[in-house]
Order: C-alpha cells, then structure tokens, then sequence
C-alpha cells in the first residue's frame, strides 16, 4: 500500500454534477500515488494528448511507464479544447439552422437559445468522455499514475511531491496555455481565455475576441449565433492568416453573416476598467472594406503561380475606437508550458517556442524526449498524437523516425469549416516549389447545390508537370472530414491520379475531390496526344 501523498484538490465553475464526474474521472480527490518501481523504463510528464498516447503504447508494448500530471488528465483537449469547444459548435449549428430554414421550405416562428442548457450539456458530453483519460483507465493499463506537480532533480530522475522516479527515459509533455498579450488595463478589467470560457453559465451581451486565429473564429461565431453581439479584433491583415487568403476571406465572410464584426489590422491599446477595448485601426472598419484576401477571380484550373499572393496595399492613415464589453476573450496564440519544470537539471534547453528537439524530438539530454505542443508548432491534437508514436518507436526501440516526414493536416471548426494540409500557394512560392493548382468551387458540386451550401471550394496544388500533391485547401461543410483523403494521398506518396481513379460515392461533397482530379487529367491531353487518340479511333473503325 502506497504512502505517497495524494493530489492536491481541484475545483471546477460551476460546482455541478457533470464537473464533479469529469474531476472524480480526471484528478480524483481519493486518489494515492503509488510506490515508484526501483527504476521506469519511461517516465511521462503531462497527460494531455501526446502524455497519454505515450504512455499508453509504452505500457502496451511491455514497458514499466509512470505518469505524472499536476493538473485534469485528458488535458487542453478533453478539458477546455477540443471537446468542450466542438460541443459549443455543435449547439450554435442547430440555431443557426433553425433560424435560416426559410430558403429550404423550413420556417421556424423563434428560435432562443437556452444558454446554461447549451454549457450544460457541454459539460455532460465532457463528463461522458473523460473515462477514457481516467487514472483509473491509465492504472488499468499498467501505468503508474502519479498526481501532482513533477520536476528533474537530475538528468535521469524527476521528483513528485517529494517522491523520486528514476528513469531510463523520460518524455516532457507539459503542453501550452493562451498567450496573454501585453495589453495595458487588461489584467486589470479581466479576461477570458479558451481555459476558462467554458466555466460561462451566462451569455455576456457583448463579447469582444481579441485574436483572429481559429480559436477565436470558432467561439466568436458560436457566441454570436448564441445571440451575443461579437468583435473580433485581429493584429494581421486577415483572420486566421497561415491559410490561403481565399480562405481566410470565406472565414471572415462567414463570420460577418452571423453579424460578428471582423477587424483586421487593429491593435487592442488599451482595456478600461470597465472592460472599454481601445483599438487603433489601421483602415477604415466602417466603409466597407472587409476584404480578408482575394476572393479567387481568375482561372485557376491550371496556374503555374500563386494567384492568392496579397499586393502591397498603401498605409491608410490609422484611426481609434473604443468597443464597449461585457466580457473579453483572448484567443492571442499559445504559450509552451516550460516553467517549473527545472529543465536546466536535466540538461535540457528550451526557448519561448517550447522545448528544443531534433527531428527525432529528443531534446539536448538525448535520454529526454518531448511531444506536443511543448514541442510543436503544430499544436493539434492529432499532430501531439502522431508525435507521441514517433516518441515511442525513438525511444524504447532505437527508431530513427523523423517529425519532419509527418503530413499534418489542420481544420478550423467554422461553418462552413476551412481545412488544409501541406503547403499553401504563398509557402510554395517562399520555397521556390513549381507547382499547377486546380480547384472546383462548390457551386459546380452537385451534393453542395441540394444542401445549399455552396460557398466554399476544393483547391489542389500538385508539383509542376506532375500529379503529386504538395497542399490542398478545402473550404466546404464537414470539410475536416474530407481532408483525410488528401492527407493518405501525400502521405503514401499518392497523386491525383490515384484519387481520380477512386470511385467517390454520388452524391457527396468529397466527389468535387474527384472533380479536381479529372481536371488534371485533361492537362495531359496535349494537342499531340490528342491527334494520336483521333488516330487511334479512326483506325479501329476499320475493324
């Protein structure tokens, strides 16, 4: 029987079932840390997505694995990330629906969202799945669990709660918090960020989102579509500016039908004590140009160059305004949780971009790993998922696997969603890649015509001269579904080709995949072979 100390207790707002459920599950208040084993094979520390995926196959694989979390098991993803988040989305769809039936016959007299219902349900669909990142699951599978904060006391051990592990291995998945700028008055009139706006119980009026990246396009529009008065304020030229500009102007488009207001290129200054956001504009908002990119005019079945490459624009003269909230959202970019860890013990060097890791993610002490977004730009959790089998397979069994050969698509949960993988038309033209883009909007998809969702398209660069794929941007309902195909394709070194030679279910949206594949078939009728297939034709006739 252990003598270890126990976890120190954790709250979570509000005080309810479903949250006592999720904490009994995730950091249980019984919970006894067990005594250590003379020596781990692996020690993890962080149980968010890459924590547990490691530790999980290693104990799988045979090997004595402990587990240390200080906070929720399950992490950003389980806890304030993914589930919560696509729970909210999920909710706000179903209004946005039930108010715009009209053009499909469907007329709904009201519509009220019923927001503590909305959070409510979160947190059971929350509560429902946090088993499987239970301690108890994890003890199950042979893991020692260890609750409480760890740190390195050297190079091969790491302490909890006064409690020693050695290892032969060690893997840092401590994850990444929200980055809260240096906003004067801001700490001041206080803030929301994506770890505690799911604690809400009531809708704020006016909500202002200060940053324009996918989290903050994700819950602006969920809260306006739950009926709050939305500003998302954005540094760049355009919301969530990594994807291609087409994209980024159906993103803010999109947002602006919901009656969010989008500010791009504005710079929050100021935050009043009575929560007044001072913004300076580089533009001006209210003339009209909301313009977040090009908006894809031109032929793009076969270009050989980037249409979607911004122009410079002339420097208007900036202006201030002052928004009134109610609540204020910082969704300003992720911050790798480093601190406390007493890295310089182990010997391991980190930055404020996380920890320092090779292609093979071991870090400076080559018997330490890391994994996720501690050491990724790619903070998704399937890319801290692939991430920790890399670790696994580096790790216990002298793999020489290389995160940089891992395809990693992402998707930005809007609607309608925004998803791509590998490289966009700017990247391309930054690397010198020569490469044709051909692209189906989804007014020319059949199965978007009888949805009535048309705005959106599928866009595919492939290597000049070539079908193999370099980055697709799909723009579209349930688009994160249809990225997928695109993904294995580049991942098992697939072309166009191959996609077109798939037969796609009629009527669907992933055909317009198809589409795209049948356009950079025609390419390769070139005049010459043309005139050989007439040829051809012709002489079959005789027979």
């Amino acid at each position: 029987m252990s003598t270890a100390a126990g976890p120190a207790r954790i709250a979570l707002a509000p005080d309810d079932s479903a949250n006592r459920a999720l904490i009994d599950a995730v950091h249980p208040p019984t919970w006894k840390n067990p005594n250590p084993a003379a020596r781990y094979d692996l020690v993890v520390i962080g149980a968010g997505t890459a924590g547990l995926v490691t530790a999980a196959g290693a104990a799988g694989l045979g090997a004595r694995v402990a587990l240390v979390e200080k906070h929720l098991m399950g992490g950003d993803c389980l806890n304030v990330g993914c589930v919560p988040s696509k729970a909210l989305i999920s909710s706000a769809r179903v209004a946005a629906t039930a108010r715009g039936g009209d053009p499909w016959g469907v007329t709904a007299r009201e519509v009220t969202v019923d927001f503590a219902a909305v959070m409510a349900r979160m947190r059971a669909l929350r509560a429902d799945i946090a088993p499987a990142d239970s301690a108890a699951r994890f003890q199950g599978l042979g893991v020692d669990v260890f609750l409480g904060a760890g740190r390195f006391t050297s190079r091969r051990t790491v302490d909890v709660g006064g409690t020693s592990l050695r290892f032969a291995r060690a893997v840092i998945a401590t994850g990444a918090r929200a980055s809260i700028p240096p906003i004067d008055g801001l700490e001041r009139a206080g803030y929301l960020t994506n770890e505690t706006v799911f604690e809400l119980t009531e809708l704020p009026a006016r909500m202002v989102v200060i940053g324009g990246g996918p989290i903050g396009c994700e819950l602006a529009q969920s809260l306006a579509r739950f009926g709050a008065q939305v500003t998302v304020i954005e540094a760049g030229p355009a919301l969530c500016g990594r994807e291609e500009p087409a994209a980024s102007a159906a993103i803010a488009a999109s947002l602006e039908r919901d009656g969010v207001r989008v500010l791009t290129d504005a710079e929050v200054v100021e935050v009043e004590p009575d929560r007044t956001v001072v913004v300076r504009l580089a533009r001006d908002h209210d003339s009209g140009d909301h313009d977040s990119g090009d908006h894809d005019s031109g032929d793009h079945n076969s270009s050989d160059s980037s249409s979607d490459n911004d122009q410079p624009k002339p420097v208007a003269p900036t202006a201030t305004e002052r928004i009134d909230a109610d609540a204020i959202l910082v969704a300003a970019g992720r911050r790798p949780n480093v601190e406390n860890l007493d890295l310089d013990c182990a010997g391991v060097t980190y930055s404020a971009r996380g920890v320092d890791v090779d292609a093979r993610l071991r870090s400076k002490n080559r018997r330490i790993y890391a994994a996720g977004d501690v050491a990724s730009d790619y903070q998704f959790t399937h890319a801290a998922d692939a991430m920790a089998r890399i670790v696994l397979q580096n790790a216990l069994f002298f793999g020489r696997r290389d995160v940089n050969r891992l395809i990693i698509p992402r998707v930005t949960y809007t609607d309608p969603e925004v998803a791509a993988v590998g490289l966009t038309a700017a990247e391309a033209d930054r690397r010198g890649v020569a490469y044709s883009t051909f692209e189906v909007a989804l007014s020319d998809v059949d199965r978007a015509i009888v949805d009535g969702h048309t705005d959106g398209f599928i866009r595919v660069h492939v290597r000049r001269g070539s079908d193999k794929i370099i980055g697709a941007t799909l723009v579209a309902p349930h688009a994160g579904e249809a990225i997928g195909e695109l993904s294995l394709a580049m991942s098992q070194g697939l072309g166009l080709g191959a996609i077109g030679g798939a037969i796609h279910a009629y009527p669907t949206v992933a055909l317009g995949l198809r589409q795209v594949a049948d356009q950079h078939s025609r390419t390769r009728l070139t005049p010459l072979v043309a005139r050989i297939l007439r040829a051809l034709i012709a002489l079959r006739r005789r027979f």
